[in-house]
């Protein structure tokens, strides 16, 4: 299967690329161009990435790109509750391949917040997203359980978090995976971003999309929420 097999709604737009590293190349073109609208548009330009093991070729990508860094702020769409300084933490992730050279100059709003329990965590992190600008480009993974950010199947709060009305910016969410407690923005401040991205990787993710696509079942297969315009897709076998 390839991703042109895909019957995907109008407006959204998919590109497929023999290797992942022509697959980041792209990716990285087509995120700092509209970083550079925005930032020519309204003086500053908001990125959203997700973390994982896939990004980091596009991390890498990105931040080779010229662009005016310093006007630029990145948030994360969800983060495990593990300290900065732990291995599986996405914000060391941005910080250790994102934020280098002269992407270092820009600002970095991770979610992480130390406390007593995951739900406080998940207040103070709220706190500090409260004056958080529009998303201009909101760049997603997928697991090949169909979730997205930390939008994960079964997890107690996700019906909360798919609300479309959903008052809360982060949310704690529980992973089935190993760490299993998650912080994650909600699908209100996701869906508003500006330019959204799919990025993802082989046959199983692909098939994993068909069947979102056809069952569009958002409590099951949460990124069925996402497969719409202005979806940008990016895949790779």
């Amino acid at each position: 299967m390839a991703i042109s097999d895909l019957k995907l709604p109008a407006g959204v737009v998919a590109q497929g690329f023999e290797r992942p590293q022509q697959l980041a190349k792209a990716q990285a073109e087509q995120v700092a161009a509209a970083l550079r609208e925005a930032v020519a548009e309204r003086g500053h330009a908001m990125l959203v990435v997700s973390g994982g093991r896939s990004p980091v070729a596009f991390f890498q990508a990105l931040s080779a790109q010229a662009l005016p860094w310093s006007k630029v702020l990145v948030s994360l769409a969800d983060e495990r509750w593990v300290p900065v300084s732990h291995a599986d933490s996405n914000e060391a992730l941005v910080r250790r391949h994102l934020l280098q050279g002269s992407a270092a100059e820009a600002q970095l709003l991770g979610l992480y917040r130390s406390a007593g329990s995951l739900e406080q965590a998940a207040e103070l992190a709220e706190q500090a997203l409260r004056e958080l600008p529009p998303i201009d480009v909101l760049v997603l993974g997928m697991g090949t359980d169909g979730h997205t950010a930390s939008l994960f199947p079964g997890s107690p709060n996700l019906p909360q978090a798919l609300q479309a009305d959903c008052p809360r910016r982060c949310l704690p969410m529980l992973a089935p995976s190993v760490p299993h407690q998650r912080l994650t923005l909600t699908l209100p401040v996701l869906k508003a971003a500006r330019l959204q991205i799919l990025a993802i990787e082989g046959q199983e993710k692909l098939a994993v999309l068909e069947q979102a696509l056809q069952q569009r079942d958002l409590h099951n297969m949460p990124i069925s929420a996402f497969i719409d315009a202005p979806l940008n897709i990016y895949w790779c076998p």
